[in-house]
């Protein structure tokens, strides 16, 4: 039986694909399978993943015909899946010789659901770690008691796919797949739906994993309209949260996070093209409108003044916008 399945999407990657494979190399074993999905790549990475299905151990080589973003690639990785366990890396990414086994030892002595992992961050030759935003490690918890407070980052925030590893048991429940076509922000309803929904977690202090920043074929590092469907991940977070038994108490986490991202993007619009930016404007108006108002409205208390100040501004237009159209 295969213990790990690792899915890896690639779009356009050629400069750094090398880098990802040599890297799945070294943590290469005879039951664990690498999943490389094409994501209809249109430069050399093609051909460099099918040298790689030849001359990788373990290697999966699946192509896809039309190019469906980072969501849609992992859930052609996660239906070909079949290990015991599962987790993910970026194309454009690259691990420690030997992190997999680690994890997977990790896994089993732990035996939860799914375990989440710090991450080196890479921008240039700067390196810098990053950790998951929860102090106890190597602790099984419930998932769903670290989701708050909602005035704070918890590890619902730290959504990488790729910081972790998942039992299969989550797959086979649901859990696992992406919403389809999401272009950004595709690990945020899914983190938030692990957290809901899965029994056990823990939290490791391993840095295994290389997070390469400031790639310019990265979506981040784009203002273009693909970035907006921030809009409608979060949607999904809170019509799902709306829907949890303990809805009252986590949809502060999820509104005022909802909150900041909007603003975070508002912030930076100077990066969007004229016509995003925009429809960024507009899309962030009616999201707030959206929203459960009493909680938008503790939410925006509780932020600082300019972030605060920038959202009411921006659906105040809104509203104002809405009129003048009617």
């Amino acid at each position: 039986m295969v213990k790990l399945s690792v899915i890896v999407p690639f779009y356009n990657v050629q400069t750094y694909a090398p880098d990802t494979l040599r890297s799945l190399r070294a943590n290469a074993r005879e039951d664990f399978e690498f999943i490389l999905v094409d994501d209809h790549a249109t430069d050399g990475t093609p051909e460099i993943l099918e040298r790689a299905e030849r001359e990788l151990p373990g290697a999966v080589y699946i192509r896809h015909e039309q190019n469906g973003g980072l969501a849609t690639a992992r859930n052609t990785g996660l239906d070909a899946a079949t290990g015991e366990y599962i987790t993910f890396l970026d194309g454009d990414d690259w691990l420690a010789p030997g992190y997999y086994a680690q994890l997977v030892a990790a896994m089993e002595d732990l035996g939860c659901d799914f375990v989440r992992t710090d991450h080196v961050q890479c921008t240039g030759r700067k390196r810098s770690v990053h950790r998951v935003p929860h102090g106890l490690r190597d602790q099984v918890m419930n998932p769903r008691d670290v989701i708050l407070p909602a005035d704070r980052s918890t590890s619902v925030d730290y959504a990488f796919a790729w910081a972790g590893m998942y039992h299969r048991r989550l797959a086979d429940e649901g859990l696992l797949h992406f919403t389809h076509g999401l272009r950004t922000a595709e690990d945020r309803p899914w983190i938030w739906r692990l957290h809901r929904e899965a029994r056990s977690f823990a939290v490791l202090g391993l840095h295994g994993v290389f997070y390469r920043r400031g790639v310019s074929s990265s979506l981040t590092q784009i203002g273009d309209v693909r970035q907006l469907d921030f809009i409608r991940a979060f949607d999904q977070v809170i019509d799902e949260t709306a829907r949890d038994r303990d809805a009252d108490t986590l949809l502060p986490k999820a509104v005022r996070t909802y909150c900041a991202i909007i603003s975070h993007h508002l912030g930076n619009i100077e990066r969007f093209e004229p016509q995003v930016a925009r429809k960024l404007r507009s899309m962030s108006a009616a999201a707030l409108k959206r929203m459960p108002q009493d909680v938008l409205k503790d939410a925006l208390d509780s932020m600082d003044y300019e972030r605060a100040a920038r959202l009411r501004r921006v659906k105040r237009r809104g509203a104002a916008g809405a009129e003048v159209a009617a």
